[in-house]
């Protein structure tokens, strides 16, 4: 099947983010408003794309009390930077329908590389939290985030 640029369906996207508490749990956040774009070519997978802009705010922590802290400015500032982007670099193919694709990451206003961490659905780049400026918390949270986008297109 030859490639083509697909969207995003936002009802078929799930965006997380998962943090180390104490060595005990990890504490998980979901995006809940996402978009953009994947080029999956099954013949090519380097050459395949993926752009995600992910709206900072949308981000639900899973409880609560804690809303406002990862809203905050001392994690993702979401007033001061209201989006979070992706953008694919390295594609590697793994079943005949998807892939792991690490790339670029802008958040906060810094842009940086992820590296594929081995989570799962099309990528599950992790980034160290100082590179980006977040230090709240740490040691008690780790200073690494998973990052996982599970999610599908329509041409």
């Amino acid at each position: 099947m030859p490639a083509s640029d697909d969207k995003i369906v936002p009802s078929h996207t799930h965006v997380l983010f998962l943090v180390d508490h104490l060595g005990f749990s990890r504490m998980i956040g979901l995006f809940g408003d996402v978009n953009g774009t994947i080029v999956f070519d099954a013949a090519s997978p380097a050459a395949s794309k993926l752009n995600v802009d992910v709206k900072t705010a949308s981000q639900q922590p899973q409880f609560g009390p804690r809303d406002a802290d990862p809203k905050g400015a001392e994690w993702f500032n979401v007033v001061e930077f209201p989006e979070m982007t992706f953008v694919g670099k390295t594609k590697a193919k793994r079943e005949d329908k998807t892939g792991e694709v690490t790339g670029d990451l802008t958040l906060l206003g810094v842009s940086k590389p992820v590296r594929q961490g081995g989570c799962g659905g099309l990528f599950g780049p992790w980034f160290d939290q100082p590179d980006f400026g977040m230090k709240t918390f740490i040691p008690y949270i780790s200073d690494k985030v998973d990052l996982v986008i599970e999610t599908e297109a329509t041409r």
